[in-house]
């Protein structure tokens, strides 16, 4: 089986971030992958209009600067969002007036790295009010909400964060949540494992005296194993993605809403007889797999593990592999977590306007870099979507640059990241209080029922 490799064996931790100014859009394929675009995930325009965030001098309300967002100023509308989120995170809201007057997380210096959406920030806040405090920086280039990070910062919490980040502001962000005079955090809260192998990585000295690792993300889990079996795991970590909580209700019910809604938004595409291929049929892939199915297309599968292939079979859909159908299918969807599921070899075989996207966390499923190469164009036609054209006039339809589909370019359901985000407030809390000696070097599934 394909092995999911590490964040340095991609040379991501080859250089330190150094700061830079944010480049100029264009439509050819020198275009940056990271340019920032509005999208329908976010109320405000986050467009290449002005200056870097990093080049900002910005103070909120209480005269702080000890954050970077794109547009402070936002945070009136950021604090609406968030108000509207917690009306259906009833898990989230009970632990939290349930626990804040014991403060749980009392002496807790949480740095996290995850998504920062309305959802995402009644969790930070959550955590606040059972005594952490948090330093935060988002895991997707295209996910943050501006408006919500900017409620953020004028309440208080380190945010570094904006849509439309470069690779060297996404490392930038990170480092300025671990990298900081009088603060050293002793928690992780991590969704994808880029912020831990940072810590690994560039302050090993903080990464062994971190008490507990939350890890959300199928792709961040294999690496926290993967470090795990080499020996080189100091610290214990709980692998939240395999709770029964988050695999059922994130992976599998959230991806069956928020897959439609994400193509809806960015291609109109009617699914109805629309031949679609799937690319694993994990929980992800079970979900939009019957949401497709259940709008009339012809949903084929693709799976390397016999159990979940022979699932898939007897859910009514035609398992192959993907060479037998790249040139029929009209939408390619990948699920894996793994790397290089689909391939430029892939990519020239795809009918006229296939459409292709990724569902899986890592943003390496689709061979995105061998795409920008002189004899293919690259046009932007709307936020999020590029078509990539070849010599011949063919062209395949790009949804987000190969990035989580349903985050960068729609919403996903707050009832579900609710669930989600109870379990991982529940991990931190489990292992910043567990005694000592209750959890070794090694990762950890949280049980069942807590106090099992």
């Amino acid at each position: 089986s394909q092995q999911i490799q590490f964040a340095d064996d991609m040379q991501e931790f080859t250089k330190f971030p150094t700061k830079t100014g944010r480049r100029s859009l264009s439509r050819s394929i020198s275009q940056s992958s990271t340019d920032s675009y509005s999208s329908a995930a976010s109320y405000t325009d986050s467009s290449d209009d002005e200056v870097s965030p990093r080049e900002k001098q910005q103070t909120n309300s209480k005269g702080s600067s000890n954050f970077c967002v794109k547009n402070i100023k936002q945070a009136e509308f950021g604090r609406r969002e968030i108000e509207i989120a917690e009306q259906d995170m009833s898990a989230l809201i009970s632990l939290r007036k349930r626990a804040q007057g014991e403060k749980p997380l009392a002496g807790a210096k949480i740095v996290g790295c995850t998504h920062i959406t309305a959802q995402t920030a009644v969790l930070i806040e959550t955590l606040c009010a059972l005594g952490a405090q948090c330093r935060w920086a988002a895991c997707n280039i295209y996910s943050t909400q501006n408006e919500v990070a900017a409620a953020l910062a004028e309440a208080g919490v380190a945010v570094f964060a904006w849509k439309g980040e470069s690779e060297d502001d996404f490392w930038w962000c990170i480092d300025r949540c671990v990298n900081v005079d009088g603060w050293q955090p002793n928690m992780i809260l991590d969704d994808g494992g880029d912020l831990t192998h940072w810590v690994y990585k560039k302050y090993p000295s903080v990464f062994k005296k971190i008490r507990g690792i939350v890890e959300e993300s199928v792709t961040g889990v294999h690496r926290l194993y993967q470090l795990s079996k080499a020996g080189k795991l100091c610290v214990p970590a709980m692998n939240v993605n395999d709770s029964v909580t988050k695999q059922k209700f994130d992976n599998l019910y959230c991806c069956r809403e928020s897959i439609l809604d994400g193509l809806k938004r960015t291609t109109d595409v009617m699914f109805g007889g629309k031949q679609v291929v799937v690319c694993g049929y994990g929980e992800v892939g079970k979900g939009c797999c019957a949401a497709l199915k259940a709008l009339g297309a012809i949903v084929y599968v693709t799976e390397i593990d016999p159990i979940c292939a022979l699932q898939a079979c007897m859910d009514g859909f035609r398992v192959v592999k993907l060479s037998e159908v790249i040139r029929q299918v009209d939408v390619v969807i990948t699920c894996t977590g793994n790397k290089n599921v689909v391939t430029r070899e892939h990519l020239d075989r795809m009918k006229n306007s296939c459409i292709v996207c990724n569902m899986g966390h890592s943003n390496t499923e689709i061979d995105v870099t061998s795409l920008r190469t002189p004899e293919l164009t690259w046009e932007r036609v709307r936020s999020q979507v590029d078509h990539v054209i070849w010599p011949d006039g063919k062209r395949v339809v790009l949804l987000a640059e190969g990035r989580l589909l349903n985050l960068s370019c729609s919403t996903v359901p707050t009832f579900v990241l609710s669930i989600t985000a109870t379990t991982q407030a529940l991990a931190l809390i489990e292992l910043y209080n567990a005694p000592e000696g209750r959890y070794k070097q090694d990762v950890y599934l949280l049980p069942k029922k807590m106090g099992e």
